[in-house]
């Protein structure tokens, strides 16, 4: 497919006055998915507490994305990153490309790179965990809903939830027969093509449904030290679906899901010396469509995976019992062009730097039995166990012989005990509160490496719990509040070995949250404001020293880690056709630990803003704000309707997030760091009904204005850094197939 680089700026000077008449919301994709002329805003629906219950029910911050809005998201091929700032407190990036996503949530996070870091930031696909980095970037298609539960979630899933989790739901199938076929051609080649068709395969007893994705794009960086034109930048997406739904009676039933991904692409483009010495703003060494790597590779990226889940659900007097058994696989590699130039620049480079990591043979198994009552009576409860078993080999290596060939082996086995109880005092208040036990065990074995490495064994036992209230004032107006206390298990770090130092290792961190706030719903239910303030600390907050002059990554403990702010999520619906949203949250992060020290950019390269008062070449970071912690999120959508005369609708649908000052590493410095940084979608199109199926086409742009904004960078060997997917423009058509 030809490359379209054609500027829109056309378009976006068209779309200004609309833009500035619209502030925020979800878009509705298809005429089914929003009534042309609603009444009230949807009831929106979650599972934080392992039920059903909707979200203004929920004693805690819990908030959605919708389906329709992941559509406009990822329509441009977009992955799990466009999550990134669309909900207020949550963060997303990487330096693997479209592998290995980081979350955060309230500022909490881990910035370690390595495929098995682990993250406080739980990701759940189908009632699954998703615990190694890259089954986290399993593509997003055919998804019901996206459900992100702000704070502690440790006794309902577990460890490494301590800033919360993220949840996807896709589609289920049903007896209905449904389905969609969607496809989007645009600019860099881009094509989007997603397909899902479900129904009755025995009636009242089997029903199916098969989802399918395709995500490619050309590529469109060129390679300045080679010569090659579109050299690199590109991707092909491959992903599958198949779920079988048994429902041979009223006391039985069991989902079998059963998927697969095919990913080969470009990784994370490092770019040298875009940072002047000084200055966080992009220099004249950045050309968005230009790289000078003098590796001939071009960052290639390559990943496979598959897995199935199996959740069975028993029906007795009062009772669900439910069981819950996943597979995950997963092996693949990346290969980066670490310096981001070649020894004759751009600016100056020392030396070079090229490495690959390879994810050997993943396999997590994980089983979760779950006993619960019903919720007809004044008190309901739940009880449960969980049993998680890991496995997988990192190999490190490199093209250029060094650092010299290195595998790695860890191994993790965790399992725990689990209740929750919640009982309704009167009409308006209900109190809540849950306890969990955690048995967690790692190991480190290395069988190749350049010097002797002894087996490196870490365990922790702990238990989280949570207690909440919630108050209905009246049926517009709750207050809630919760105290939860969460839990991230020990953890080891052996990527220095292949750098010929010792692994590093972590304590585990415990986490208690207070938090506080309210929901409202009024207006006749077409408009929804919920609020949260909270206040966290982080007993041995655990952190990765990445980079510095000597680009190791380890394993820190923090005394204490302290963070409080506020979040709204708020909805509008304005007439019969302006659907507003909008959302905000203020973030504050404080390390605190006088003793703690880290190894800063190498001298005269950037500039530290730390003091360094033993003059030792470590910088003291006590004080400093978490790394890739936004200190606020505000996120814009607005979709506005006209019916037309032949029974459809024109439609105008914008989004936009703002970004506050980040800081990207755990010192501070004049030139690591973003402040500022924005982006926009639009959409117009038209949404109709033929033969009884709904569809839709529609023009789109993604980063409308051409943002480039800094995301991240590496400190080692130059001023390097990382930036945001470019402006994509194109067209979609969408149909439903029932």
């Amino acid at each position: 497919m030809p490359q379209f680089k054609t500027r829109l700026s056309l378009l976006a000077a068209s779309s200004a006055s609309a833009l500035a008449l619209m502030a925020a919301a979800q878009p509705a994709a298809l005429a089914n998915e929003a009534e042309m002329t609603p009444d009230r805003l949807d009831t929106i629906i979650v599972t934080a507490t392992r039920r059903e219950e909707n979200v203004q029910d929920v004693a805690a911050s819990v908030t959605t994305v919708q389906k329709p809005t992941l559509d406009a998201i990822t329509e441009a091929g977009g992955d799990i990153l466009q999550l990134a700032a669309r909900a207020p407190s949550v963060y997303a990036e990487s330096s693997n490309g479209r592998v290995a996503p980081r979350f955060y949530i309230r500022g909490l996070g881990n910035t370690d790179f390595d495929l098995a870091a682990s993250q406080p930031v739980s990701i759940l696909m189908d009632g699954v965990v998703q615990e190694n980095v890259i089954l986290k970037s399993f593509p997003l298609f055919d998804i019901a809903q996206v459900e992100i539960a702000r704070g502690p979630q440790g006794t309902l899933f577990g460890r490494n939830t301590t800033a919360g989790l993220v949840r996807f739901e896709s589609v289920r199938p049903s007896q209905e027969f449904d389905g969609y076929l969607s496809g989007t051609v645009g600019s860099l080649g881009t094509v989007n093509a997603e397909a899902a068709v479900g129904g009755a395969l025995v009636e009242d007893v089997l029903s199916a449904r098969v989802s399918v994705l395709s995500q490619h794009r050309d590529d469109w960086i060129d390679n300045g030290f080679s010569g090659q034109d579109d050299a690199l930048g590109g991707f092909d997406e491959r992903a599958a679906r198949v779920q079988l739904l048994y429902t041979p009676n009223d006391q039985f039933d069991a989902l079998l899901n059963v998927h697969a991904r095919d990913y080969e692409g470009t990784s994370a483009v490092f770019r040298a010396n875009i940072l002047t010495t000084g200055s966080n703003n992009l220099n004249a060494n950045f050309d968005r469509d230009t790289v000078f790597f003098d590796s001939p590779a071009n960052n290639p990226q390559e990943y496979e995976g598959h897995g199935a889940s199996l959740t069975l659900n028993g029906y007795f007097d009062g009772l669900t019992l439910t069981s819950i058994t996943g597979y995950e696989y997963a092996d693949g590699f990346s290969l980066g062009d670490i310096d981001g130039g070649n020894p004759g620049g751009p600016g100056f480079i020392p030396f070079q730097s090229e490495t690959q990591d390879s994810l050997d043979d993943l396999k997590q198994f994980t089983q979760e039995i779950r006993l619960a009552s019903d919720t007809d009576g004044a008190t309901s409860w739940q009880v449960g166990a969980y049993w998680f078993d890991s496995e997988f080999s990192v190999t490190t290596s490199s093209p250029i012989g060094f650092p010299p060939t290195t595998t790695v082996t860890h191994e993790n086995q965790l399992w725990a005990l689990f209740g929750q109880v919640s009982h309704q005092l009167n009409d308006q208040l209900r109190l809540s509160g849950g306890l969990r036990y955690t048995s967690d065990e790692k190991d480190l074995t290395v069988p190749l490496a350049a010097f002797p490495v002894s087996p490196v064994s870490v365990s922790d036992e702990e238990v989280s719990w949570d207690v909440s209230a919630f108050y209905d004032v009246n049926d517009e107006f709750a207050l809630f509040g919760r105290v939860a206390r969460g839990f991230r298990g020990p953890t080891i770090q052996a990527r220095d070995v292949a750098f010929f130092s010792p692994p590093s290792t972590a304590d585990s961190e415990t986490s208690t949250s207070f938090e506080t706030g309210f929901k409202s719903e009024f207006a006749d239910g077409r408009a929804r404001v919920n609020a949260t303030a909270f206040y966290y600390t982080v007993s041995d907050l655990q952190l990765s020293a990445v980079g510095g002059a000597g680009n190791l990554v380890q394993l820190v403990n923090a005394d204490e880690g302290v963070g409080y702010g506020f979040e709204v999520d708020s909805e509008f619906l304005i007439g019969d056709n302006l659907l507003l949203t909008a959302g905000f949250s203020w973030n504050e992060t404080e390390l605190q630990d006088s003793n703690l020290e880290v190894a800063p950019c190498g001298s005269g390269q950037c500039t530290p803003t730390d003091p360094d008062a033993d003059n030792d070449g470590f910088v003291e970071v006590d004080g400093n704000p978490f790394p890739q912690a936004p200190d606020y999120i505000l996120s814009l959508t607005a979709r506005y309707g006209i019916p037309s005369q032949w029974g459809g609708e024109w439609f105008v649908y914008t989004d936009w997030f703002w970004q506050g000052e980040t800081n990207l590493f755990l010192y501070e410095s004049e030139e690591f760091y973003s402040d500022g940084n924005f982006e926009g979608g639009l959409r117009l199109g038209y949404a109709g009904n033929a033969d009884g199926r709904d569809w839709e086409a529609a023009l789109f742009v993604r980063n409308i204005t051409d943002e480039e904004n800094l995301m991240g960078g590496i400190d080692f060997n130059n001023n390097t850094g990382f930036v945001n997917e470019p402006r994509i423009w194109g067209v979609s058509l969408r149909t439903s197939l029932n």
